[in-house]
């Protein structure tokens, strides 16, 4: 190689290297796309719209939020793990991204190496709900209802992998029975067909739940948080009402692509710790039900937990006898 060729492969490296870096430096230049893999309405996507808004002042973008429902969230998760690793497609899922692995024989992702976790979100507890008219008062009048009636009762869910669809299953569990179990598309066209009475039961989040319960539109009987939830006062938690033990809180956590640069993650992180901190974006949560996780705004914090649950609920689904799609 002559002394020319050499410095202008010098000079050209130099330049892809200051380009590379100007377009760190930018980040972002353009509105960043935050994908839920559920569909619009649901209490994901609740969450999602609140934080998008609350995230912008700190990112300095506006960030547009993406309903790419299907399979239990794995066709949004799926998107974002192949997306370019830029930082221009962000992930917002709940518990839902580490049971993938027990629910499907492919889900298409791995949860270990598929992502740069960015931190944990919010933790949202469930509430057990029945159509307006159903017989059973309380949870221990469902409970013996249910185990009398179990082949007559139908459990709405927004589709396997669903938040609606976990809970459904330790519910079921609880009681010692199997029920007929209806997947829906998401959440909203589940909760629509329990407001028309077309359905029984269904288990979902309070961000979902808590304006139906509170207009009375519902007959809510139980909450699966160990302590009961402000908003809903007057709701018992399962566990002092006989099933001890018995929690469920949907965790949502964010990610971007495995390969995205250090530096937009550093953003993404700062931007997300600074959402939640929004005075605007915690009473909203409190009004929905659930904890903001701001000290779990972390990578570690969300890595640990991916790594805790994955293991846990495969042990459950294998107890309760869950085949893989």
């Amino acid at each position: 190689m002559t002394r020319l060729s050499r410095t202008l492969t010098a000079a050209l490296a130099a330049g892809t290297m200051l380009a590379a870096g100007s377009a760190l430096a930018a980040y972002p230049d353009h509105p960043v796309n935050m994908v839920v893999p559920f569909a619009a309405g649901g209490p994901t996507d609740n969450v999602a719209r609140s934080l998008a808004e609350a995230m912008r002042p700190a990112l300095g973008e506006t960030i547009v939020v993406e309903n790419k429902g299907g399979a239990g969230g794995t066709i949004g998760t799926n998107q974002v793990a192949r997306a370019p690793a830029d930082g221009y497609q962000v992930l917002l899922m709940h518990a839902g991204f580490s049971t993938a692995p027990s629910l499907y024989k492919n889900p298409g992702y791995d949860p270990y190496t598929s992502f740069a976790p960015i931190g944990l979100v919010v933790d949202v507890p469930m509430t057990i709900i029945a159509r307006s008219d159903f017989p059973a008062n309380n949870i221990k009048e469902l409970a013996e209802y249910v185990k009398k009636n179990h082949d007559k009762i139908s459990l709405a869910n927004a589709g396997i992998g669903a938040a609606s669809h976990l809970c459904g299953v330790m519910l079921a569990e609880a009681f010692g029975v199997n029920l007929l179990t209806i997947p829906y598309k998401g959440t909203a066209p589940a909760m629509n067909d329990l407001l028309g009475k077309q359905v029984d039961l269904l288990c979902d989040q309070t961000t979902n739940t808590t304006q139906q319960i509170t207009s009375g539109k519902v007959k809510a009987y139980a909450v699966t948080s160990l302590k009961r939830v402000p908003t809903l006062p007057d709701l018992p938690t399962m566990d002092e009402s006989g099933f001890k033990g018995f929690e469920v809180g949907i965790w949502h956590g964010m990610w971007v692509p495995k390969a995205t640069p250090q530096p937009v993650q550093d953003k993404l992180i700062k931007a997300l710790q600074a959402g939640l901190a929004d005075p605007k974006f915690q009473e909203r949560m409190k009004q929905l039900g659930a904890t903001v996780l701001g000290s779990e705004a972390n990578p570690q914090a969300l890595d640990a937990k991916v790594k805790q649950q994955v293991p846990q609920w495969e042990k459950l689904f294998s107890k309760a006898g869950v085949e893989k799609q």
